[in-house]
């Protein structure tokens, strides 16, 4: 039976008071669910008290932390709906959010407009106020993420799901219920914040941690037992550059699987990943925070379809549609098109859907599909660089050149000089000592023929945010003036 989130996280505090629902690894703070539900009542009757109503949006710009899920409690008691937003976004971005969003209430880092009430990172109710829930609310959309992508343009996706689920129906087939779950990207960012907030709803254990790097990963998996994580493509590719003994010493026994989503995979770092840990514990779904449809693939399906992201589930309907709008043949690319049974189950703040009168959706990604009807995708059509009248996918040319041992991570872009598409590459070596002139020429060698190079760039800081996302213009437009 469906109930308010405000009443699924009273009623596992009831349960099981003194069960741990939240640890940040990273400073040993833990969070049992008689802690977590007397605080977000506190908070909720807070903000409650500052004007905050039902369908309200609260910005929500912390770090990930216990006080992040605190918060997020407290806002959907108090029948508003949380709007995640990266803490260090730049000012322009920010304002422009909150142009867009027009929320009740800020909370973590300072509006962009000065007019707009905010409460600190930190803040904490009168302890006078009382720590027994509130009147039972619930927003008639439970998320509403701030997202600008790779794009840099900045939109709100405002979910029209309502803040009432059922804790005894499953998430989805790859999100098992009452884990350990290692939450590696940040809780601001949506799938982090969607499969978190959902995994706690149906008994999971979040263990929380700021640390995005390789070895910190690895151990907490063995360290806190964990059953489940999601993991984004450059956190895999991150950790199979560990050393095969360091891998082999990680405690997976618990682990049920991992999933993970997003941008693509290289196919070399999917199959080490599979190698490790096993074809039945990999898990690999296409969609987007739109929930517009969705495909997933198991390991053991991978490796008869490599580089693929499965076939569609849940009653989604995919298509491949050219750009005269006729239906593509199988292996042939063209724009994916997805549709889902019933009403589209989110909203634009900033942007105007794709979804045409009859349901189909894109998130503007190409791909296409096999004679079994297994989709690949390409990469963004709007990142489509036009070699010679061809497109050429970034994507497409990271995977070739992520293989190096000396790279971290790869970005490629394309741009216009003086009437001729180039592609600029720009490398994250890391603390690693190479020979430019020999990495140039592997860059090099492994463009296609017709491409025009441009600039190749060696960075030793990370080129995507925490969440694994990367802005190709603004990757450009810093590295060109550098050449």
């Amino acid at each position: 039976m469906q109930q308010s989130i405000s009443r699924l996280i009273t009623r596992r505090a009831r349960q099981h008071p003194a069960q741990v629902v939240v640890t940040d690894a990273d400073t040993g703070q833990t969070l049992t669910a008689d802690a977590l539900d007397r605080a977000s009542n506190r908070l909720a009757r807070d903000v409650l008290d500052r004007g905050v109503g039902t369908d309200d949006l609260v910005v929500v710009a912390l770090p990930t932390s216990p006080q992040f899920v605190v918060t997020c409690a407290a806002i959907w008691k108090a029948g508003a709906t949380p709007l995640p937003m990266d803490p260090d976004l730049a000012q322009g971005e920010r304002a422009a959010l909150e142009r867009l969003a027009r929320p009740r209430l800020v909370v973590g880092t300072p509006p962009a407009d000065p007019t707009v009430p905010w409460l600190p990172d930190g803040h904490r109710p009168d302890p006078r106020t009382p720590d027994t829930p509130p009147a039972d609310a619930w927003a008639s959309s439970w998320k509403a993420p701030a997202s600008s992508g790779s794009t840099g343009t900045p939109k709100i996706v405002r979910s029209t799901t309502p803040a009432r689920f059922d804790p005894d129906t499953p998430v989805a087939p790859f999100l098992p219920r009452a884990v350990r779950q290692l939450v590696t990207g940040p809780l601001w960012h949506s799938a982090s914040f969607t499969y978190a907030f959902r995994g706690l709803m149906t008994d999971h254990c979040l263990v929380l941690t700021r640390r995005n790097d390789e070895a910190t990963v690895a151990h907490l998996l063995g360290a806190h037992r964990i059953g489940w994580t999601l993991l984004s493509p450059a956190m895999i590719h991150r950790l199979m550059r560990l050393p095969a003994s360091h891998r082999d010493r990680v405690d997976t026994a618990a682990l049920r699987s991992v999933l993970h989503l997003g941008a693509r995979c290289p196919v070399d770092d999917k199959r080490a990943l599979i190698s490790w840990l096993g074809p039945d514990r990999v898990v690999e779904v296409y969609a987007g925070t739109e929930s517009n449809g969705l495909t997933m693939i198991d390991g053991a399906d991978w490796l008869h379809h490599p580089g693929s992201v499965g076939r569609p589930i849940g009653g989604t309907e995919l298509r491949i549609l050219r750009d005269d709008g006729r239906t593509a043949e199988p292996g042939e690319t063209g724009q994916i098109w997805m549709r889902r049974p019933g009403p589209a189950r989110y909203t634009y703040l900033g942007r105007t859907p794709h979804r045409d009168d009859d349901g189909w959706d894109s998130l503007g990604d190409v791909g296409f599909v096999d004679d079994d009807g297994y989709l690949t995708v390409r990469d963004r059509a709007d990142d489509a660089i036009d070699c010679g009248g061809d497109p050429v996918y970034p994507a497409d040319l990271e995977q070739r050149l992520s293989d190096h041992d000396a790279v971290r991570d790869v970005v490629v872009c394309g741009y216009r000089d003086a009437d001729t598409d180039r592609v600029a590459v720009v490398l994250d070596i890391a603390d690693h000592e190479v020979d430019e002139g020999k990495l140039h020429d592997f860059v090099r060698d492994r463009l296609p023929g017709h491409c025009v190079p441009g600039p190749i760039a060696l960075r030793r800081t990370p080129l995507r945010n925490a969440a694994g996302k990367v802005r190709r213009a603004a990757v450009l437009s810093d590295t060109i003036p550098m050449m």
